[in-house]
């Protein structure tokens, strides 16, 4: 079979996939959400921790405990780092230096997994399992609690409750993440993924040389870093190690794992909402964006007019697996970018300037096409809302969004959210170009170089976590201003985002009109569509200009 046809069918295979998950996946999550009864598990969870799991809390109360539960996250974590070495299963590892253990919390609980550093050499197993695992769960968790928030903000009238943070993360884990982890787990077991607690085993290769392989409990953290877009890499070489990802087949069933439930949310959206039809809506913008996504990157990689070698060659194979070739490395670096997902199974900063800077854009436009888990959908749904207001200013109209008014409050937290996690990235990149010792950092020169760092602080306060692996992150500066780039481009926008929903349950719902606003059509597909690429894409077109798009023209 030539790469042009198995290239094609993967493709066709994981949209078959997604589109026969969406209906059941979508649905189990609205029952999960919505459902008044507690399982018995989770009782004696809530229990435990002192929680009243019917009492609702207001938008206030419900991010005081995202904040609350995510503070006690990092500083455990940290400790957790710091320590390890009195830990189990240290392996005889060191503790982590302070700047590193901060941007590796901060990465982890922020849904983000930046690493800048080499898991199989860094860490001991035990960090591994009980410290970064289970934050690849909660952290999924808490973003999918959150879009759950906005969801009941419009579908509640003349209240100010929009659910319980407690309630929301303990089902999302027990009922949604963990059965889907286990179940995909045992799959890259049977595929090959390593599983065991065994440290460095020490071994004679056919060439008579001998080396060292790291084993560990690898597969139970892969399933869960690609279900909730975390992607942190037991490894350092990330989802292309044989031992994370062993052949073609697991590598689809990755990419399938980075989108299911993104892809998925959508569903439960319009179920809650009670208008399946805008769920569809909101699904086609991002099928679109991804699916015009992965051509262009595609394409860029076939044809690789930059590079004379690579153009001789039919395509740029450096910095891809042999194992996948051009047609899976792309449409793997194109889905997790288009999610909060960090995994990668080839050098970003391999690519062309065309591909390359694709994925820099792709994370500049939100993360929404799927995006992470909960946060792209709620991006998008923020999106939407400004879309509205912009057709509605068009026709002289008060907007409204399934028949909640868009007044200016609700338009102020809308643009507090866009404008947020661009000036992250901005003014993190300007400061690094600035100061001479963190210029340094970079492997490559000029727009290459440039490019590097802005996809550092795009990755970082989009919390995807991919790199293009071009750039000496782990200093001191560097580890302490990504790390807090991922704080503040996880939690502001949640601010907004909860602020919002709070302020959509206080209203009482409008009738529809001959005026109002189809939201479900295919011309509010387009009109959302296009609000992407010009109200946040746009934005970054200076930068882009002195990187990848300088880099292309050169």
């Amino acid at each position: 079979m030539n790469a042009t046809l198995a290239g094609w069918l993967q493709i066709i295979a994981l949209v078959g996939a997604l589109a026969l998950t969406f209906r059941p996946l979508g649905d189990h999550m609205a029952h999960v959400l919505t459902s008044p009864r507690h399982w018995c598990a989770e009782r004696v969870i809530y229990r435990a921790g002192g929680v009243q799991a019917d009492a609702e809390q207001t938008w206030p109360g419900y991010l005081r405990s995202v904040l609350a539960f995510s503070v006690v996250s990092v500083l455990f974590l940290y400790g957790f780092l710091r320590l390890q070495n009195h830990l189990l299963l240290s392996l005889g590892t060191r503790p982590v230096t302070a700047d590193l253990s901060f941007n590796t919390a901060a990465s982890f609980v922020t849904n983000t997994n930046w690493q800048a550093y080499a898991g199989e050499s860094t860490l001991g197993h035990l960090v591994q399992m009980a410290g970064l695992a289970v934050q690849n769960f909660v952290s999924a968790a808490v973003g999918i609690a959150v879009v759950a928030a906005l969801i009941r903000g419009f579908t509640r009238k003349k209240t100010d409750r929009v659910g319980n943070f407690w309630q929301d993360l303990t089902r999302i884990v027990l009922r949604v993440l963990l059965p889907i982890s286990l179940v995909m787990a045992v799959v890259l077991v049977a595929s090959g993924a390593v599983e065991n607690f065994h440290g460095f085993e020490s071994i004679t290769t056919i060439a008579g040389q001998h080396q060292s392989i790291p084993g560990g409990p690898v597969a139970s953290q892969e399933a869960i870093k690609e279900l909730g877009t975390n992607g942190g890499g037991f490894y350092n070489a990330n989802s292309a190690h044989p031992f994370e990802n062993p052949d073609p087949f697991t590598n689809w069933l990755e990419i399938y794992l980075l989108l299911v439930i993104s892809f998925s949310l959508p569903r439960t959206f319009g179920t809650m909402v009670g208008d399946r039809r805008q769920g569809y809506a909101v699904v086609a913008v991002m099928a679109l964006i991804w699916a015009a996504s992965v051509a262009v990157v595609t394409a860029n990689e076939l044809h690789s007019v930059s590079s004379t070698a690579g153009h001789a060659a039919g395509g740029m194979m450096e910095g891809k697996e042999q194992r996948f070739g051009i047609w899976a490395s792309a449409l793997f670096a194109v889905s997790t970018t288009l999610t909060s997902c960090g995994a990668v199974d080839s050098a970003h900063d391999s690519l062309t300037p065309g591909g390359g800077g694709l994925t820099i854009f792709n994370m500049m436009l939100g993360e929404i096409a799927p995006g992470g888990t909960g946060s792209g959908l709620y991006g998008i749904l923020v999106l939407a809302v400004v879309a509205v207001f912009i057709a509605g200013l068009m026709v002289g109209r008060t907007p409204e969004y399934l028949g909640k008014k868009l007044r200016g409050r609700e338009m102020k937290y809308a643009s507090l959210y866009i404008l947020t996690t661009p000036a992250i990235v901005l003014v993190g990149t300007g400061l690094a170009m600035a100061l001479p010792g963190e210029r340094a950092a970079m492997l490559n020169h000029g727009p290459h170089g440039f490019s590097e760092v802005l996809y550092a602080f795009t990755s970082a306060a989009n919390n995807n976590g991919s790199a293009f692996a071009g750039l000496s992150a782990d200093t001191v500066w560097y580890n302490t201003a990504l790390g807090l780039a991922m704080l503040l481009g996880r939690f502001l926008p949640m601010v907004f985002v909860l602020a919002l929903a709070g302020s959509l349950a206080q209203q009482q719902p409008v009738p529809v009109t001959a005026g109002t606003l189809p939201t479900h059509r295919p011309q509010f597909v387009g009109l959302l569509s296009a609000v992407i690429i010009v109200v946040v894409g746009l934005t970054y077109l200076p930068a882009l200009a002195l990187g990848p798009l300088a880099e292309g023209l050169h």
